[in-house]
This record gives structure tokens, C-alpha cells and sequence, in this order.
């Protein structure tokens, strides 16, 4: 396999759209990044990491913001502020446990199941 191609385990979306950038998204994604680097886990470049962490320009809520989509899990999460970064990490990146009073929306909806 190629050293490009090595594997990572989810990807972390933070919005940067209008409403959310009012609210303190930029905060939020330097948040993610010191945590995920600091922790060894941020998968860059060479960096072998476990989770990647980009912005998009919107996941679809942004009057919720900031909002956080966790790929490939399709968990939506909602006014994410930096000190709730930690948590996500713990609970659901590591543990695999969203930080369920943050989930806005999960897809695919759990009331199309």
C-alpha cells in the first residue's frame, strides 16, 4: 500500500460557512487539531494518524453552529463550542459513543430505520 494511501479511521468536518464562522467555528477546528495532533492522532500528510479534520463550507445547519459532521459515522453535531472538542474525542472518536446532548442529526436518520 502506498504511503499516501494509509488508512484513517473517521474524518471530522467543521464548517466554516457565514453563521457558523460567527460563531466561533475557526475556535472549534484549532480546538480539533492541537487535541488530535497533541494526542497523536491526527493523520496529515506524513503523519500517520487515526482522524482527519478539515473545514467545509457547510454541513447543512449552520444557524445551529458550529456544526461538526462526523464521517463515516453521519453523526451531525450542534453548537460545538472548543471545550466540548475533548469530549468528542474521548467519547466518540475513541470510545465510539456520540456526545448524544450535541447530535443534532444522524445519517442515515434513525427514524428511517
Amino acid at each position: 500500500m502506498s504511503e499516501n494511501l494509509i488508512p484513517f479511521k473517521k474524518h471530522i468536518f467543521v464548517c466554516n460557512g457565514e453563521a457558523c464562522s460567527r460563531h466561533g467555528s475557526a475556535e472549534v477546528k484549532a480546538k480539533f487539531m492541537e487535541e488530535l495532533k497533541t494526542r497523536g492522532l491526527l493523520r496529515k500528510r506524513a503523519i500517520k494518524g487515526d482522524f482527519m479534520c478539515t473545514d467545509c463550507s457547510s454541513v447543512g445547519f449552520c444557524d445551529l453552529g458550529p456544526a461538526v459532521l462526523v464521517y463515516p459515522d453521519g453523526v451531525w453535531y450542534a453548537h460545538v463550542k472548543p471545550e466540548d472538542v475533548s469530549e468528542i474525542i474521548d467519547s466518540h472518536l475513541l470510545g465510539g459513543k456520540p456526545v448524544e446532548r450535541l447530535v443534532k442529526n444522524r445519517v442515515p436518520s434513525e427514524e428511517g430505520a
